[in-house]
């Protein structure tokens, strides 16, 4: 049988055609606009993404045996806030994850309603990407268009609705949402009650394996596939990623180098640090997760490489870097303000520390160690809870950098693995496919059948010393500079 992954992203959604062994039979990617309409804001149209999702099935299976099509599931960016009126039509454009103008609805959610009840309600604090915050800008600034609202739906589950006719959500994503109780499971009474939304407002709730339905027969009929194709719930992003990752289970750990930056620990058991500096989210093989995240991580190279020396050469700047642990040049990588730990949107980037004979290459090493410091900001975070990390896996555009990975695995002391497919939530989309439609077990069984790492890079005693020195002046650096933000 075959499964599709869609891996609904910022820049473009990605799918991905697997078969039940795990093998990927073909990848499309469709593109579509992102719109800044003032300094900080992100938002883009709903329906652009369903357009290219369909253009991009259609050329996904154009030569596959359409009637082994078993089940769609999906991987999506996290917080957007998708509305719908009473004829589920799409009232404005979808709020994104890095918009940044819900500042004064977070400063109120956290200190007036106050980080612990917040935390007690829902696991987490207020982060300005969140989607209660910008559920509570909309009813402020589009009193017109909050009067329209019937339902309230994340980026991914658009899409899912579109082919199924089910509002549905699950609950890995909706733990990002800061409507969602995560440890019970279920929707927050009392962020419903703060947020003014009704329950019949918010979609269903399905674990991400769960199939919510069965296609739509009109849209079955425009793709060509068989009506009886299941939709399952599938996940946000990052916990995709950690699917297609095979990190599942207990005590394991991914880190994602992709446009934002982040640390997935799964575990078995809910738990939540008591400064809220990570996420604590429900996981999509039905436990949880804790989960750091930086909002620049590969965007920070991209920039340098690309805005700032003007060359798309990244292995080709590289290759003159070989002192590591020894650069006297920091980078903070606060491109778009900063979520874990800071959780501050007017944190800014900068570099310090460079003298007459700083190079190129010491500002190239600047921006990728800073990425590193920034991710083990978080990591240390999971250790204050007692959670011991030997190894972690690693995906992302960052991770096909080798020089990336030897830094990553020596400012965290810990082995890097490196897996055959690095096609992160679309391929996690489609694992969760192929275990809603029962052709796996579990999640974890699936996970352990299909992911396989062909690498390891190990730290070395030496680098990791000189990279746990650096890394203590790395993190006075933000608490000394925060006064100017």
């Amino acid at each position: 049988m075959l499964y599709i992954g869609v891996d609904l992203g910022t820049s473009a959604v990605k799918l991905l055609l697997m078969n039940e062994k795990g093998g990927i039979e073909n990848i499309v990617s469709k593109e579509y606009p992102l719109e800044f309409p003032h300094p900080g804001w992100s938002q883009q149209k709903p329906e652009d993404w369903w357009e290219q999702t369909v253009a991009g099935l259609k050329e996904l299976t154009a030569n596959a045996d359409k009637s082994k099509i078993a089940g769609i599931s999906f991987g999506g960016q996290m917080h957007g806030l998708v509305v719908l009126d009473k004829d589920d039509n799409v009232i404005r454009p979808a709020i994104l994850w890095n918009d940044g103008r819900t500042t004064k609805e977070t400063d109120y959610l956290n200190n007036v309603i106050g980080k612990d009840k917040l935390s007690e309600y829902t696991a987490n604090i207020a982060f300005a990407g969140f989607t209660a915050p910008k559920i509570l800008w909309m009813k402020e600034n589009e009193p017109e268009n909050f009067a329209k609202i019937a339902k309230i739906m994340l980026p991914k589950d658009y899409i899912a609705y579109k082919l199924s006719g089910v509002h549905c959500t699950d609950v890995s994503d909706a733990s990002g949402m800061l409507l969602f109780d995560v440890k019970n499971k279920c929707w927050s009474k009392e962020m419903m009650e703060i947020c003014s939304v009704r329950e019949d407002q918010l979609a269903k709730i399905f674990e991400s394996y769960e199939v919510v339905g069965t296609i739509k027969s009109d849209v079955a009929s425009d793709l060509g596939f068989p009506t009886d194709v299941k939709i399952i719930a599938g996940a946000g992003d990052n916990a995709a990623a950690a699917i297609g990752t095979g990190t599942v289970g207990d005590g394991r750990c991914n880190i994602s180098l992709g446009t934002s930056g982040t640390i997935f620990i799964s575990s078995k058991d809910f738990c939540v640090d008591e400064n809220n500096a990570l996420h604590a989210f429900a996981h999509s093989d039905g436990h949880y997760h804790l989960m750091g995240c930086m909002l620049s991580a590969a965007s920070c190279n991209k920039w340098w490489m690309e805005d700032i020396i003007g060359t798309q050469d990244f292995a080709g700047e590289q290759k003159d870097i070989t002192k590591l642990g020894e650069n006297n040049v920091f980078f903070l990588p606060y491109l778009m303000g900063e979520r874990s730990p800071h959780n501050n949107p007017d944190a800014r980037a900068m570099f310090i520390g460079m003298s007459m004979d700083t190079t190129r290459a010491d500002m190239t090493q600047a921006v990728l160690e800073g990425v590193a410091f920034g991710i083990r900001d978080s990591f240390e975070v999971a250790r204050s809870l007692g959670i011991n990390i030997t190894k972690t896996k690693i995906c992302g555009g960052g991770a096909k950098s080798p020089l990336w990975k030897k830094i990553m695995a020596n400012v965290l002391g810990i082995t890097v693995e490196v897996i055959e497919s690095e096609e992160g939530p679309g391929y996690g989309g489609a694992i969760l496919a192929a275990v809603g439609c029962g052709e796996y077990a579990s999640v974890e069984e699936a996970a352990d059948k299909l992911v396989k790492v062909v690498g390891t890079v190990e730290p070395d005693a030496d680098l990791t010393a000189k990279y746990e020195e650096k890394y203590q002046k790395f993190k006075k650096i933000y608490p000394t500079v925060k006064c100017l933000y």
